[in-house]
């Protein structure tokens, strides 16, 4: 019954530690995703830089697996290469090690020390618990609850090591418990399956590690039986990597780094194994080393030491290992998506939701530029019909009409996850961006339709109102390149630039209409290219009217004036009470309206 009741708390102390690093790591990452993007962005090819990266995104996240699959995602979207992640998986071995060294601070005995009181668990976990629901439930700010589910987290953490501690004291005096840890001790084969199962049942490796540290309080842990069973608890962990690899990720380079991180650690175990079975039998270091009981800071040192020692021993070899990976993962003959770039966005990036919202930022950027190159095609067709070109336009229309659905899947499903003020506000301009890309799109597939029945009718704009269109569109063409580049750049201060000119884009509308109607009346236009002139200027006026949505939607993130009400804002600055706004406007009329009305 004692032992019964032993496992039942050894459960539930476990759960409490999943659940205490799942918090704590999400805290973590919500309180450094600007950083961890900076860190992302700067992997090149150099794999020493991978490595830190690996180590440092790892030691943020709180899992080897979690960081591995967002370098699978990046893969995806084009960010990294495989070898970049064949070094951050190096990294990541090394980044996992960083929770064993946390929970060895419960077992730090005070000694009547202040200070060490002051960091023994008993004292460690209600203060951090403390100060978390303080800043949840008390100060309610996005900062503070970040900050809160890292302190709940770490408290969480320390309440469910706590409750394994006082668990396996009930394993301390029974005969089976003593019995199965010296066949670990006999036979190494043993305890390195042992550490790989339960990994793979587990699947944290930082949670087994952490059990191991509990064991290791009951005093019947030696080095010779804990030993193997770190390295199987390595071996867990990438089997359970290699899953998500293959089953989550649909690239060949995904694949391929499941395979790496397989081969490597497998690697690392029987060279390490090998090294450490031939000084055991030598009695390197003497015979009590290997006899000695084992404590959690040990346990932590040697975990630390057997993935650095391997990651530096291997990292002469990546090349290879990314060979490897290749001739097992066969690339096959696949066709070419066009547009690869609108094929980035991954679920997966949600581990790190600030990343995520950087690569939906570039994907929506990649889809306004391809919405701009079919607008301007668009455009040309009015003016000099080319059948050759619809193709290639309504093969981009589909890509992104594809792009816009997918996205809205991805954005909606992010903004469930992302807990800064910052990136939520990223997200909802991103969601309502995308209808105004894709619309510009779909513009551009009506003035095809409006030259395709030109053509079929055999009818021609007059000179000048080919000249009236050249203008107009090359005015549409700037905004929208206007658009396009400051959503890119992140650049609030260009995207002012925008309303003036749509402001301008309307007078054109307006003049134009006139003349045409008048044309019409003088019948010196036929009906029917009239009718598809007058159509013509109105999806160029709605084009420009979606680059004004985009300008005012990027500015609306940093003020909330803007935010809570677009039209005020709007209606403020077409009054001219801003200076910039009105000298902005006055250039553009010089550039736009003056030349137009000197067409006769």
């Amino acid at each position: 019954m004692e032992i019964a009741s032993a496992i039942v708390m050894m459960l539930g102390g476990l759960a409490m530690f999943l659940y205490g690093i799942e918090v704590m790591g999400d805290g973590l990452k919500n309180s450094s995703g600007e950083a961890l993007k900076r860190v992302l962005e700067k992997v090149t090819g150099n794999v020493i830089m991978g490595v830190l990266t690996g180590t440092l995104v790892t030691a943020v996240i709180q899992s080897s697996t979690a960081t591995i699959v967002l370098a699978v995602a990046l893969i995806g979207a084009g960010v990294l290469t495989l070898k970049q992640a064949v070094s951050i998986v190096l990294g990541a071995n090394i980044g996992t090690t960083i929770t064993a060294w946390i929970t060895t601070l419960a077992f730090i005995e005070s000694d009547d020390n202040w200070l060490m009181w002051l960091f023994d668990t008993d004292t460690l976990a209600p203060i951090a618990l403390a100060i978390g629901i303080i800043l949840i439930m008390f100060i309610k700010s996005k900062r503070s609850k970040t900050m809160g589910d890292i302190c709940m987290g770490f408290g969480i953490l320390f309440v469910g090591l706590m409750n394994m501690t006082g668990a396996v004291k009930g394993f301390a005096g029974s005969p089976a418990f003593l019995e199965v840890l010296s066949k670990f001790s006999d036979v190494p084969l043993l305890g390195i399956l042992a550490g790989m199962v339960l990994t793979v049942i587990v699947q944290s490796s930082s949670a087994t590690v952490a059990m191991l540290q509990s064991l290791s309080s009951t005093g019947a842990l030696d080095f010779s039986g804990v030993y193997p069973i770190i390295m199987g608890i390595n071996l867990g962990t990438c089997v359970v990597t290699a899953f998500y690899c293959f089953v989550g990720g649909s690239a060949k380079d995904s694949k391929r780094t499941g395979v790496v991180h397989v081969v490597f650690n497998t690697i690392g175990t029987i060279l390490f194994m090998i090294a450490m079975s031939v000084m055991q039998h030598f009695a390197v270091f003497g015979e009590s080393f290997w006899t000695r009981e084992v404590n959690s800071t040990i346990i932590a040192t040697f975990q630390t030491t057997f993935n650095l020692i391997t990651a530096i021993v291997l990292l002469p070899f990546t090349d290879w290992l990314v060979k490897l990976s290749v001739l097992v993962v066969k690339d096959e003959k696949q066709k070419q998506l066009p547009h690869p770039e609108l094929h980035t966005l991954d679920d997966k990036l949600y581990i790190s939701p600030a990343v995520a919202v950087l690569e939906a930022s570039k994907a929506v950027s990649a889809m306004g530029a391809i919405a701009q190159k079919n607008f301007a095609r668009g455009c040309a067709q009015l003016i000099c019909y080319d059948e050759i070109q619809f193709s290639v336009i309504d093969e981009d229309e589909d890509c992104l009409d594809q792009f816009a659905d997918r996205s809205d899947r991805f954005l909606i499903g992010l903004s469930k996850v992302v807990e800064s003020e910052a990136d939520d506000r990223q997200v909802d301009m991103l969601l309502q961006t995308v209808p105004n890309f894709e619309r510009i799109g779909d513009y551009a597939t009506n003035m095809v339709e409006l030259a395709k029945r030109l053509n079929a009718e055999d009818s021609t704009f007059s000179d000048m109102a080919i000249r009236e269109l050249e203008l107009i569109c090359g005015a549409v063409n700037e905004i929208i390149n206007i658009t396009i580049t400051s959503f890119a750049n992140d650049d609030n201060q260009a995207a002012k630039a925008i309303e003036p000119l749509e402001e301008v884009i309307d007078d054109m509308v307006m003049i134009l209409r006139d003349r045409h109607t008048k044309r019409l009346k003088s019948g010196t236009c036929s009906v029917a290219t009239g009718l598809v002139f007058m159509e013509a200027l109105t999806y160029l006026e709605r084009a420009s009217d979606q680059c004004s949505s985009v300008a005012v939607m990027m500015m609306a993130r940093d003020n909330e004036a803007i935010l809570h009400n677009h039209y005020d804002y709007l209606r403020e600055i077409h009054a001219g009470n801003d200076a910039a706004y009105a000298a902005e406007m006055n250039r553009r009329r010089e550039q736009y309206i003056k030349p137009l009305k000197e067409i006769v």
